[in-house]
């Protein structure tokens, strides 16, 4: 593979495990890359987009046709690398214009190996993919679209057949790959009035900032961490993060979770976390036709009407009943906030022990701010964990 940006005018495919194909130009670096199609709707955090573990072993589809104008910087990356499989968009732009930028996003897809492509019609795209639903897809260029030295292209049913042998995302046990191996601590902002023990499954980097703003003291524990390991910080609350693959196949913290639930101490969960609470409680999961990506999902909050606009980035749902209170094996537990476009569910509760999660991104990496207060219930919780106290409505106050 060559990562030299130079050569983003090289042609270039786009191969759907359908046979639907999309001829362009390379972007970023050349070569292949394979992976799951999925459409991102926001229209700014790209950065923030291409730096999400949970895109881990996707191929993200831009909605929006101008993509790259604001650069890349140092400071606004989730995590140390790019993680999506590849990356799609119509018009790159040519120049960066932003006074943080530090360099081009070409150019930092080139230097960091990702494969992409441009100049399609990523509408049509998109709309492919609504009605079809997510698959897999491959993008070849260069010497893998068999251009180079004058070779003659690739034909499309060669290059279909490469793309059906490409793993799916259904039964994919991703986490372990994303996540820290090595334990850190991210501290509390001014006065330490908490310990949070988090447990990484794909960590966005805002999201432990989010809770040292309120004063939390956050340990990033690794994905195969044991209760000891969780218990050993001392925490007063658990964190558990977004993350990438099919939650069916997380058995470890599903065990780990429910080791939690049983101790009754406050935790929260956030999109990975958010199923992973569903399938500790024993509700089952299920993939969605194209998922929920974007900044600009409606969501409403059940304790308080309130409707948010919110970040999402998931696959798959918690498949739980909407307006009924559920026994689990930890009490009652009810569907707290819906999708107000399909309404998927997009977050849990328990009634009856200090535990909630919610589907979306309540750090806004990027996105809108609607759901920050999260936050701060988590906050509450911990202030007062006895299990019968609902602190949601306090939490929308603080």
């Amino acid at each position: 593979m060559t990562t030299s940006a130079g050569a983003r005018r090289a042609p270039a495919a786009l191969v759907l495990e359908d046979g639907r194909v999309f001829h362009g130009h390379a972007y970023g670096a050349v070569g292949e890359t394979f992976g799951e199609a999925v459409f991102n709707t926001g229209m700014t955090g790209y950065q923030e987009t291409l730096t999400d573990p949970s895109y881990h072993r996707q191929v993200v589809v831009m909605t929006s046709p101008h993509i790259g104008n604001t650069g890349v910087n140092d400071e606004d990356a989730e995590s140390p690398r790019i993680w999506v499989a590849g990356y799609v968009v119509r018009d790159p732009s040519r120049l960066s214009s932003n006074w943080r930028a530090t360099r081009g996003l070409g150019q930092e897809l080139a230097d960091q190996g990702v494969v992409g492509i441009s100049g399609i019609d990523t509408r049509a795209l998109t709309r492919h993919l609504r009605d079809r639903g997510a698959m897999r897809v491959g993008i070849f260029s260069g010497p893998a679209l068999g251009t180079a030295d004058g070779g003659a292209p690739a034909g499309d049913a060669a290059l279909l057949a490469r793309v059906r042998e490409a793993p799916g995302m259904q039964g994919a046990d991703l986490y372990g790959e994303v996540a820290t191996t090595e334990p850190y601590v991210v501290p509390a902002v001014g006065e330490k009035r908490f310990t949070v023990a988090a447990v990484d499954l794909g960590i966005k980097g805002m999201t432990p900032h989010r809770m040292a703003e309120r004063g939390i003291e956050v340990h990033v524990l690794p994905a195969r961490a044991t209760l000891e390991d969780v218990y050993a910080v001392r925490p007063d609350g658990v964190f558990f993060s977004n993350g990438p693959g099919d939650p069916a196949t997380a058995e470890h913290p599903v065990a780990l979770m429910r080791g939690v639930l049983e101790r009754g101490t406050p935790l929260f969960g956030i999109c990975f976390g958010n199923q992973i609470l569903g399938r500790a409680l024993g509700f089952g999961t299920f993939k969605l036709k194209y998922g929920h990506r974007g900044i600009n999902q409606p969501v409403q909050d059940r304790a308080t009407g309130k409707v948010e606009i919110t970040a999402h980035n998931h696959g798959f749902a918690v498949d739980a009943p909407l307006d009924t209170v559920s026994e689990t094996p930890y009490g009652r537990a009810e569907v707290s906030h819906v999708c107000l476009n399909d309404n998927v569910v997009e977050g849990l509760r328990l009634l009856d022990r200090p535990a909630f999660s919610v589907q979306y991104h309540p750090e806004a990496a990027a996105g809108p701010h609607d759901a920050a207060y999260l936050f701060d219930r988590f906050v509450a919780l911990m202030r007062d964990g006895r299990p019968h106290h609902d602190p949601l409505r306090e939490g929308q106050r603080a």
